[in-house]
């Protein structure tokens, strides 16, 4: 006859067998501090490093995403969805050694994040956003994030932006950084940004570059870009 041991033994067994766990964090691990909020993100890339600077004016979705850089969470986790010249996507906890093939883009740790539009922040080149389901109140998912590529637009081109997807007016001076730096002003208002790359967008734009998937796992690398770590760094003295 099992016991509750032996069973809860059976179950942790077969989960480690499949790949499914990963360190457990400390309690302390999941508390936000203060000092946490004064220090950058880096993401160690199995190509190359991108360090990212949160924004103070979301801070849900700021301490969330410290939250689970703190307990290991992006851990191996795959970049699964990469189109060029649009985002780089990562952040679903079953890319975690997922075979080749597979479709992702569904995982998560079963939460939403409440939507933090701002008007200065918005979709230029090198943010990071949440990614979302379509939910009518514009939640973010929990863990899974983009960073945007995006592209250089003419005037003409932002027109048509406002007209046919934004139905509104960009402001002048995000119009000047669309023609400029480039980006893609047809998410703003509609997924919440949250940061920014300040080192490291020429891997953002390299990521970018590698050839995906043409399959059901549409949008996926052919060869997995990994998320090797993710830690929180103490920001350099402009």
């Amino acid at each position: 006859m099992l016991t509750k041991n032996s069973i809860a033994f059976s179950i942790a067994l077969l989960l480690l067998v499949t790949g499914q766990v990963w360190a457990q964090p400390n309690t302390k691990d999941s508390v936000v501090t203060r000092k946490d909020r004064k220090r950058d993100v880096l993401l160690e890339t199995s190509m190359g490093r991108i360090q990212i600077r949160l924004s103070d004016s979301t801070p849900l979705h700021r301490d969330n995403f410290l939250k689970l850089v703190k307990t290991g969470y992006y851990q191996n986790i795959l970049f699964h969805r990469v189109i060029k010249n649009f985002m780089i996507q990562a952040g679903d906890p079953d890319s975690r050694n997922a075979p080749a093939g597979k479709v992702l883009g569904n995982g998560g740790p079963g939460y939403r994040v409440p939507a933090e539009f701002k008007p200065t922040l918005f979709h230029k080149k090198g943010v990071i956003a949440a990614a979302r389901d379509n939910n009518p109140e514009k939640a973010s998912s929990a863990s899974q994030f983009y960073l945007t590529q995006g592209k250089v637009f003419t005037e003409a081109g932002l027109d048509s932006v406002e007209t046919y997807r934004l139905k509104r007016k960009i402001p002048a001076e995000q119009r000047q950084v669309y023609t400029t730096l480039g980006g893609v002003p047809h998410l703003d208002q509609n997924y919440t940004v949250f940061g920014e790359v300040i080192s490291g967008i020429e891997v953002v734009d390299a990521i970018a570059d590698v050839p995906t998937s043409k399959g059901a796992d549409r949008d996926r690398p052919l060869q997995d870009v990994v998320i090797l770590q993710a830690k929180l760094i103490k920001r350099k003295r402009s």
